[in-house]
């Protein structure tokens, strides 16, 4: 690990121990009796604790401070986290996802980062994703999205420049089916779906001018509406491209088979596809606009309730917010980086290459908590379009119905 230390970091240290010095508490007391500095401590689950470990050794090395890293069930980690912070319980720093940001706002428990000069140094989706009203609340450090994944002995590698490009590739192949895609089964899957809605400039929610979501339903209007058609002519009753009788792992059996050359999936599925010559190209555009894919992102969350607020932000942006340390949370759990020229290396790997494509067209998934009042109605009328019923008053009834659950 390439050590940080210079004027900042000596500050701060020295500041530590003035803290530490004047302090007359009895919680103090004992600290300095037990070697003195300040202690972080930090949630993490096992896949990242021992990259985490590296950045908290050189930390401990050029401050004196001590890190405790406390080894959790990632399922369990937002939960605790709402639950015990308030409580003085909690850690100064949790990894998360993007998508608990919205909660851990409403719930007062994270605090904003500010990353200066160290901000450019990511993907801007990834930071966007970490934002919430304009302000940073993570320093994000992966990012995941689906992508089309093509049989290149099919199909060929080159990516189809628009559906109907795609499609005519596919029916030229003369498999079973041009394209498949999960639909989740009879439940609907706006999530794997989303690329080529967003394709028609209908997204779930609008975004400011910060990347902020607001609570503005993006999906109605004409541009929905045109999606909702073009999802019903590719359904039961049209072309039949699209059907709810395929859930994940049919799905990917189907394209696995030989039977379908294209598919729309993320890399956790690429391993079910032992033994074909894949290809991982963007998702191509059904409706004239650029499809942009859910994009997750993972990070690094401060705690509200930080009794050492200032050495945290230090860990985070000076330890953690490295090439160094990116490198190795890549190393321990290979997901798409957000650090920019980390994504570029590992971009030699043209599978990798071809998601982190799909990532830079992609946006962040709705951190935002009104996104819990989406999904049942979002993927109920899009089954439903699919098998058949009406797609204009379908899709309208959704929206009219979740912006009044919206409303309250």
């Amino acid at each position: 690990m390439r050590k940080h230390i210079g004027v900042g970091a000596l500050a701060l240290t020295a500041a530590i121990v003035l803290a530490g010095c004047s302090a007359g508490t009895a919680e103090n007391d004992k600290s300095d009796e037990a070697g003195g500095g300040a202690e972080l401590v930090i949630w993490t689950d096992a896949e990242r604790e021992a990259a985490i470990t590296e950045a908290a050794k050189a930390f401990e090395d050029e401050t004196g401070a001590k890190v405790t890293l406390v080894q959790k069930n990632f399922e369990d980690l937002r939960n605790d986290f709402i639950a015990q912070v308030p409580t003085g319980e909690g850690p100064d720093i949790t990894v998360g996802a993007h998508d608990w940001l919205g909660a851990l706002v409403a719930a007062g428990v994270v605090d904003t980062i500010d990353l200066g000069d160290k901000a450019s140094e990511f993907e801007q989706v990834a930071l966007d994703a970490m934002t919430y009203d304009g302000q940073l609340y993570a320093l994000p450090y992966s990012l995941e999205t689906i992508a089309l994944v093509q049989n290149v002995d099919l199909v060929g590698a080159e990516a189809p420049a628009t559906w109907d490009d795609m499609i005519a590739k596919g029916l030229a192949a003369g498999t079973e089916r041009p394209f498949v895609i999960n639909t989740g089964g009879e439940t609907g899957d706006g999530y794997t779906m989303y690329g080529l809605q967003t394709s028609f400039g209908a997204p779930v929610f609008v975004q400011d001018d910060t990347g902020s979501y607001t609570t503005e339903v993006g999906m109605g209007g004409a541009n929905g509406e045109a999606f909702a058609q073009w999802l019903g002519a590719n359904g039961k009753n049209g072309t039949g491209y699209i059907s709810t009788t395929v859930d994940y792992d049919i799905n990917n059996e189907l394209f696995a088979s030989g039977k379908a050359p294209y598919t729309i999936q993320g890399p956790w599925a690429i391993s079910a596809f032992d033994g074909v010559n894949v290809a991982v190209n963007p998702i191509p555009s059904a409706g004239g606009q650029p499809a942009a894919p859910f994009v997750g992102v993972q990070g690094f969350y401060l705690s509200s309730k930080s009794k050492n607020a200032l050495l945290a932000q230090e860990f985070l942006t000076n330890y953690l917010g490295t090439e160094d340390a990116q490198r190795a949370l890549y190393e321990a759990d290979p997901r798409i980086p957000a650090w920019t020229t980390l994504a570029e290396e590992v971009s030699s790997d043209p599978i990798t290459a071809g998601f982190v494509a799909s990532a830079k067209n992609g946006v962040p998934m709705p951190s935002i908590p009104e996104m819990g009042s989406v999904w049942d109605l979002w993927n109920a009328a899009q089954a439903q379009i699919i098998n058949g019923s009406d797609p204009v008053s379908t899709w309208n009834t959704m929206v009219a119905d979740l912006e009044k659950t919206l409303k309250g």
